[in-house]
């Protein structure tokens, strides 16, 4: 259960993530150039699936009765983190998924 929660909120976290940076305003804010069009509807696309893997993690841990009710918090949580990370830290908040993902990978297999 605890791999499946660790799992739902970085998948949410990248989802939000990856909305937020398929607008122009935040991704010039983190590399300073404007995006291709091609790679806003990517980051769009990404982030929706992402978000929708997230909701299949938590659906996982907690059933469908309290599924998507932690699904709401999970993405309230990962959205008020990237609120707090974006202005300040506009890299770490692009790379942070990332170095949690081999955390993540390593509970799954563990199975904790």
């Amino acid at each position: 259960m605890a791999a499946a929660f660790l799992a739902g909120l970085v998948l949410a976290y990248g989802g939000m993530l990856a909305l937020c940076l398929g607008l122009e305003r935040h991704y010039k804010q983190v590399w300073q150039r404007l995006p291709a069009p091609s790679l806003r509807r990517a980051l769009r696309s990404g982030g929706w699936l992402a978000l929708g893997a997230s909701l299949a993690a938590c659906v996982a841990a907690w059933g469908w009765a309290m599924g998507p009710v932690g699904w709401f918090g999970l993405m309230s949580l990962a959205g008020f983190g990237l609120v707090l990370l974006l202005p300040y830290r506009p890299l770490l908040a692009v790379y942070l998924p990332l170095g949690l993902a081999p955390l993540v990978i390593l509970i799954v297999a563990s199975g904790v």
